[in-house]
């Protein structure tokens, strides 16, 4: 009777461990092909701050980041500067609801691989100085 009990939980333990080993090979290839890669689930985003959108953005692959800010604050904005890694190009005023352009140098990849980086937003409004730091989370593009 012993041998029957010993011999069923040996049966009952190689029957799990065998779909225990199929499950871990099954996880294991899903993630050497990429399919359980979290960066592939990754939401763009563009965020300065209150009054200011990043209304559109794109980064390729040489890292050249456009920006298209949009001026939200209820008056213009001077001596406006944006820096990604680097300090960008673009006008230095923006009217109040005014969308600007600005082009930045950056870090180069590849597409489809992903890229964040703080965005830092500095202007004078009035006569007083103001500074936002945002961040820009996104993929790279050909």
């Amino acid at each position: 009777m012993r041998e029957k009990k010993g011999q069923a939980a040996m049966e009952f333990l190689m029957t799990y461990g065998w779909a225990i080993l199929v499950v871990l090979i099954a996880i294991g290839a899903l993630a050497y092909f990429g399919v359980l890669n979290p960066s592939k689930f990754l939401p763009e985003s563009c965020t300065i701050g209150p009054g200011i959108g990043c209304d559109d953005f794109k980064i390729v692959e040489d890292g050249t980041t456009t920006l298209l800010i949009r001026n939200g604050m209820g008056e213009g904005l001077t001596a406006v500067t944006v820096t990604l890694e680097a300090a960008c190009t673009g006008s230095v005023t923006i009217a109040d609801g005014a969308q600007e352009t600005y082009t930045c140098a950056g870090t180069a990849g590849t597409a489809g691989d992903k890229y964040k980086q703080d965005i830092s937003f500095a202007y004078t409004a009035g006569d007083l100085p103001h500074s936002k730091t945002g961040t820009l989370t996104a993929k790279y593009e050909s």
